[in-house]
């Protein structure tokens, strides 16, 4: 099998969040215990302008997105991660680790609203900067899978309940 050795992404925009440091932000935009205030931080994202803002339209109404981002401050990877809950070391892919082969992060947000080119969002765990590649809207019946096994986070689960992800490190 032949496989592409390179791609080019141009960011559709850049996300403002009030995260300046990954100490600052969340493991999950959605466990915020831990963070400045405790609440899902708010965040907007800004079309680029090479884009035609039409790229916008209809996306109002739905109450979730998925935002596909670089992790443009990650520092390399490695094949096996300490988690933030805890245990051994995983390997990297069967964790959400920013330390990955290609730095390409993933985030299900809460969609506020859509001003002109400015998408208003809630829940997100972005660093302040972080470049946008793409969005695509978040469908229920095609995107939660509720009773899906999680592996070992199953396991963590069963040990220290559930959602007990823990809120942003503390400085060293």
């Amino acid at each position: 099998m032949t496989i592409a050795p390179y791609f080019t992404y141009r960011p559709i925009g850049l996300l403002r969040s009030p995260y300046a440091r990954r100490i600052d932000a969340p493991h999950q935009g959605t466990v915020t215990q831990g963070t400045e205030t405790g609440e899902a931080a708010t965040a907007t994202l800004e079309l680029a302008e090479w884009l035609d803002g039409k790229v916008l339209q209809d996306l109002e109404g739905f109450e979730r997105l998925w935002l596909i981002y670089a992790l443009h401050r990650s520092d390399g990877w490695r094949p096996t991660v300490k988690p933030p809950r805890g245990g051994p070391k995983r390997g990297v892919l069967a964790t959400r680790s920013p330390h990955r082969p290609n730095a390409i992060g993933l985030s299900a947000v809460e969609l506020v609203k859509v001003e002109g080119r400015t998408l208003h969002l809630r829940g997100v765990d972005l660093l302040d900067g972080t470049p946008v590649l793409d969005i695509k809207p978040y469908v229920p019946y095609a995107d939660a899978f509720p009773d899906a096994k999680a592996g070992w986070i199953d396991e963590l689960d069963d040990q220290l309940g559930r959602h007990s992800a823990p809120g942003p490190r503390k400085p060293r």
